[in-house]
């Protein structure tokens, strides 16, 4: 060895010189394929990262300000000129239930028709006193909802009537819009979203104060709205998109590992087998509105299952899911060392308690993990959601899994479409922060008891 040291650093002078130069550069040369490899590498990796830093900066950059949204404090007087109507009716005696009920029916009625506009009219009015502006505009500054808010307290509560109430309203859409700087300020009168009158009345309530950018809590609460984009929210996709999973989670995990395990622990090796494990493989690969149209048909259209239902939407969502848990689960089970199963043949356990006492239990961690894969994939599907008619317009919030509903991918798909583009698209922002809220909760979840169950191994 130490002659071969002392030839590198003192080469002879025959041809072996030559040889070590050559040992020298071809070294010098594959350490730098090295270096480059390395270096690649690290610039691959690096520019995936500032791809994903990039598009979650301008995700968050657009739809956090629409977390904020312009909202009007008023004083809000229930004039008994404006509110004509009859004393709330109370059950005489003697009265039947469904009298009373009908009694109370026509009275609500009556409350309905009040022009609780003018409610709001007056009280916008008392906020900018001495600004001259026509009713029509005074009401574009207050989204168009907030007149059933009223009605709905004073349906709650009639002692109302004659009294001063401060309360809280959503200023409309266009108003948002315009003191946040969607909008271009130095556009023409007809390109403008409000006439010019009520950009000077939101400008003024929002420099004394009345209309301030408050958190809005509406976004969470609300479901989808039509006439009153401001209102519009997400509780009803939110609660269609957790029943959804819901059904995924319960359907494809059992299945999937069970399918798996049979698979894997208990079919024997034949073309049947090698068929099924095939088309399995395909069927990981399989676009996903193939599914969706596959759901129409068999779900809807033979089941009779409803339309736009969240049981639905899960049913496919599960197919779709399933052959990923499957694949997952036969890596997770060819992972565990034959020497396990050989002890606990050894021990004296059957095929069937070795696998489930044994064989099983090693696996919950790649269990789970196969299921956040599955979860992560599903909950962001669109395209087989709009074949079976989610995308259908459904401003309630699902009780049952069987109730229509939105899901929150569609809702997004939908408010990226509207044509009110100055509004929505802080608004569609918003929602995927929410969307990636949720998926990162149920894999926050999964990984927990993922490594609680490796803790107890």
């Amino acid at each position: 060895m130490a002659d071969h040291f002392a030839a590198v650093l003192n080469p002879p002078s025959d041809g072996s010189a030559e040889r070590l130069a050559r040992i020298r550069a071809g070294l010098k040369s594959r350490h730098a394929r090295e270096w480059r490899f390395r270096a690649y590498g690290i610039a691959a990796t690096a520019a995936a990262i500032a791809f994903v830093v990039i598009l979650f900066a301008m995700i968050f950059a657009k739809g956090l300000p629409a977390f904020w949204q312009a909202k009007m404090d008023l004083d809000v007087f229930f004039d008994p000129a404006i509110v004509k109507v009859e004393p709330k009716p109370v059950q005489q005696e003697g009265q039947s239930a469904a009298d009373y009920r009908k009694a109370v029916l026509d009275w609500e009625r009556a409350v309905t028709l009040v022009n609780w506009n003018r409610v709001i009219e007056a009280a916008v009015r008392a906020k900018a006193p001495g600004f001259q502006i026509d009713t029509r505009q005074v009401l574009t500054v207050v989204e168009t909802n907030e007149r059933f808010v009223l009605r709905d307290m004073f349906v709650e509560n009639p002692g109302l009537l004659g009294q001063t109430v401060p309360v809280r309203m959503l200023a409309s859409a266009n108003v948002d819009n315009w003191l946040k700087g969607t909008i271009d300020r130095s556009l023409p009168d007809a390109q403008q979203q409000l006439r010019d009158q009520a950009r000077g009345l939101a400008d003024q309530l929002y420099a004394d104060g009345t209309i301030g950018m408050r958190f809005a809590w509406n976004i969470f609460v609300n479901v989808d709205s039509r006439s009153a984009p401001a209102a519009a929210g997400l509780a009803g996709a939110f609660v269609g998109s957790l029943y959804m999973m819901l059904v995924v989670i319960l359907l494809s995990v059992p299945i999937g590992v069970m399918a798996a395990i049979y698979l894997e622990e208990f079919a024997s090796k034949g073309r049947i087998t090698d068929f099924i494990e095939v088309n399995i493989n395909n069927l990981a690969a399989v676009p996903s509105i193939v599914f969706g149209v596959f759901g129409a048909a068999v779900f809807i259209n033979w089941f009779h299952l409803p339309l736009s239902a969240p049981i639905v939407g899960g049913l496919v969502l599960t197919l779709m899911t399933l052959p990923t848990i499957i694949i997952a689960t036969r890596a997770s089970l060819r992972a565990v060392p034959p020497s396990l199963r050989a002890a606990a043949l050894g021990l004296g356990a059957s095929r069937t308690q070795m696998v489930f006492h044994h064989v099983l239990p090693v696996t919950f961690p790649g269990i789970m993990t196969a299921t956040i894969i599955g979860v992560a994939h599903a909950i962001g599907e669109t395209a087989p959601l709009l074949l079976i008619g989610m995308n259908a317009f459904v401003a309630s919030v699902p009780a049952t899994p069987f109730d229509q509903s939105a899901a929150l991918p569609v809702q997004i798909y939908l408010w990226q479409g509207n044509e009110n583009r100055n509004f929505f698209e802080a608004r569609t922002s918003a929602a995927i922060i929410v969307l990636l809220a949720l998926m990162l909760s149920l894999n926050a979840m999964a990984i927990y008891l993922r490594r609680r169950l490796e803790r107890r191994m």
